[in-house]
């Protein structure tokens, strides 16, 4: 019999900050941080090593969190790095995920290349922008070119099943 292929995220950056500082914070929610934890430690979810260092240099306590965590941190290796020279490779507008002026992540291109190489789904908070300037351009259009699967944190949670409980103490 086959085993049925287990799906894997890849997170970006801004589904951990803006969740940590807007709506699933410890103080409201912190169910939430539990099953991201246990989704890490087992392996249904990680994050590029850009990731976590772009969090680290946030100015709350989501960076403690998150080194005490069981989420996988991926490093950056040659096959990754072949995966991001194919990124930059099939479109020259695909150069425009990073710019010089620091609005967009240097990590966005690492987390496309991250997923292409472990076959995973990108989640991200980024949309697509469809009066975008031919100067920025966004990971959901740079996934849908390189034919990786993106959604947002909703669907993510949508995909795997996961309930919040409320309740008032």
């Amino acid at each position: 019999m086959f085993e049925e292929e287990k799906l894997v995220y890849c997170i970006d950056a801004n589904i951990l900050i803006q969740a940590w500082q807007k709506y699933y914070s410890p103080e409201i929610c912190p169910s939430y941080w539990e099953v991201l934890n246990d989704l890490g430690k087992k392996g249904v979810i990680f994050i590029p090593e850009l990731v976590y260092e772009e969090i680290e240099k946030g100015e709350d306590n989501l960076f403690e969190w998150l080194k005490n965590s069981d989420i996988p941190i991926k490093k950056i290796d040659g096959e990754v790095t072949n995966c991001l020279k194919n990124i930059y490779a099939l479109d020259s507008s695909h150069k425009y995920l990073v710019s010089s002026n620091g609005i967009h992540s240097k990590a966005d291109p690492w987390v496309i290349a991250h997923a292409m190489k472990e076959n995973a789904i990108v989640v991200t908070k980024e949309t697509k922008d469809f009066f975008k300037k031919q100067t920025k351009i966004k990971i959901p259009h740079v996934c849908d070119n390189m034919n990786v699967k993106w959604i947002d944190d909703f669907e993510f949670i949508k995909n795997l099943n996961i309930k919040f409980i409320c309740k008032t103490e």
